[in-house]
């Protein structure tokens, strides 16, 4: 099983959707993360019935993504995804989900959203 992340950042690029002969479809996007001096350019992609999440956000855009990492070797090279399958504003009132349903091919980890949902809430919590 495919462990999850989950970063945010700003929308950056939306490329527009590919399709393959084989009827195969998907649609990358660069997310800008602030790493100190020098921040970083994350290319994710959403494949099939996932692209549909991309419809509701714009360049600019404060975003949260979840995603999983895949590796896949062709003719001994190696590459690598970043895999999105959940996207969500960051930000403002709470922030509009674009999670695109329950699917076969998505791989939310439902005891990872549990864990999330339960914890108590510690903004107010003073480290000293």
């Amino acid at each position: 099983m495919a462990q999850t992340f989950e970063l945010e950042g700003t929308l950056k690029h939306l490329f527009d959707t590919q399709t393959f002969a084989s009827g195969f479809a998907k649609r990358e996007f660069v997310v800008e993360v602030p790493d100190g001096k020098y921040p970083q350019m994350l290319k994710f992609e959403c494949v099939k019935d996932k692209i549909s999440m991309l419809d509701g956000v714009s360049v600019g855009d404060a975003v949260k993504v979840a995603f999983d990492i895949r590796g896949s070797e062709y003719k001994e090279r190696f590459y690598v995804n970043l895999n999105a399958w959940k996207l969500t504003k960051a930000g403002g009132s709470g922030g509009d989900d674009y999670d695109s349903g329950s699917s076969s091919g998505n791989r939310r980890n439902s005891s990872l959203d549990a864990q999330f949902d339960n914890e108590p809430d510690m903004s107010d919590d003073i480290p000293f």
